[in-house]
C-alpha cells in the first residue's frame, strides 16, 4: 500500500474503535441465514427502523429452514413497517430454493433471487470471514470522500481497486464494519458524496407513486382489511393489484384478495 492508503487504513481504524456501531446484533452472529436477513432489511432502509423488525423477525423464523415452510402471506405479515415488499417475497424464494440452508460460496450465493454482488460478498465476509471485494453506498461514500475527492463520474470500477488494496485479508469483517460506520459518519458530516458516483440515481418521490400503492394494498391485505378502504385513484389501485397477482405476491379469490 501507498503512504496514503496506510494512513487511510489507520483513520478508519481509529473511527471505529472510538465511534463503531459495535453492539448492532447482526454483529452479533456469524449465523449467514441471520446475517442474509439484516442485509436484505438493510437495502434501502435505516439502521433504527431494521433493528426492532430484526429481531422480530427472527423470532417468527429463527432459521431458513421454517422461513422455508411459511406462507408468503406471513412472511409479508411479518415484513410489515419495513416497505419494499418484493424483499421479503425474494428472501422467501431464496429459502425455498436453498431448501432451508444457504450456499457457502460467493459463486452460488450470487445466483439466488435478490441476492447480488454486494450481499453474496457481504455473507461470504461477514458469515465465514471470505474477504470478497464490495461496494455499498457507505463504502463508497469512504473511498470517494479520500481517494476521489472534487472528482465526478467516479466509476465502480476504480473504487474497488482501491477497495481491493486496501482490504484486510485477514478479518474483513471487521474491516467492512469499520467502512460502514465511517461512511454513514461521513454522510451526515459532508452530505451523500454518492452524486459523484457514475452509478448514482436519484431515488423517485414516493408519495403518489406506483410504489405507495402497491405498499398500501400489502399492508391493508396484511392487516385483513379491504382494499375498497383505499384512498387513490381505482383504475391506478386495480393496475397494481393485476401486477401484484401476476408477480405472485397476492391472490385474487373470486372479487376479491388476499396474501398467499
Amino acid at each position: 500500500m501507498t503512504k496514503k492508503e496506510q494512513q487511510f487504513v489507520r483513520t478508519v481504524r481509529a473511527f471505529y474503535k472510538k465511534s463503531g456501531r459495535h453492539t448492532l446484533p447482526w454483529r452479533k452472529t456469524k449465523n449467514p441465514y441471520r446475517i442474509l436477513v439484516s442485509e436484505i432489511m438493510l437495502q434501502q432502509t435505516q439502521v433504527e427502523r431494521v433493528l426492532p423488525k430484526y429481531k422480530e423477525f427472527l423470532k417468527v423464523f429463527p432459521t431458513m429452514r421454517e422461513l422455508k415452510e411459511a406462507s408468503l402471506g406471513d412472511v409479508l405479515r411479518t415484513w410489515q413497517g419495513l416497505g419494499y415488499n418484493r424483499r421479503a417475497q425474494m428472501l422467501h424464494e431464496c429459502a425455498k430454493i436453498c431448501r432451508g440452508a444457504l450456499p457457502k460460496t460467493y459463486e452460488e450465493l450470487v445466483t439466488l433471487p435478490g441476492i447480488g454482488s454486494y450481499t453474496a460478498g457481504a455473507v461470504m465476509a461477514f458469515a465465514h470471514n471470505v474477504p470478497v471485494p464490495v461496494i455499498e453506498t457507505n463504502i463508497r461514500t469512504v473511498y470517494l470522500h479520500h481517494f476521489f475527492e472534487n472528482k465526478k463520474n467516479v466509476s465502480d470500477s476504480a473504487i474497488l481497486e482501491k477497495v481491493e488494496k486496501t482490504l484486510d485479508t485477514k478479518n474483513p469483517r471487521e474491516w467492512y464494519w469499520a467502512l460502514m460506520d465511517y461512511g454513514a459518519f461521513l454522510k451526515k458530516k459532508h452530505g451523500n458524496t454518492n452524486v459523484r458516483s457514475r452509478h448514482y440515481t436519484k431515488q423517485s418521490r414516493f408519495k403518489g407513486s406506483d410504489r405507495e400503492i402497491r405498499g398500501a394494498i400489502v399492508r391493508t391485505l396484511a392487516g385483513g382489511k379491504s382494499i375498497k378502504e383505499l384512498s387513490f385513484d381505482t383504475k391506478r389501485v386495480e393496475e397494481q393489484l393485476e401486477k401484484l397477482v401476476r408477480e405472485g405476491m397476492i391472490v385474487k379469490v373470486g372479487k376479491g384478495y388476499r396474501l398467499p
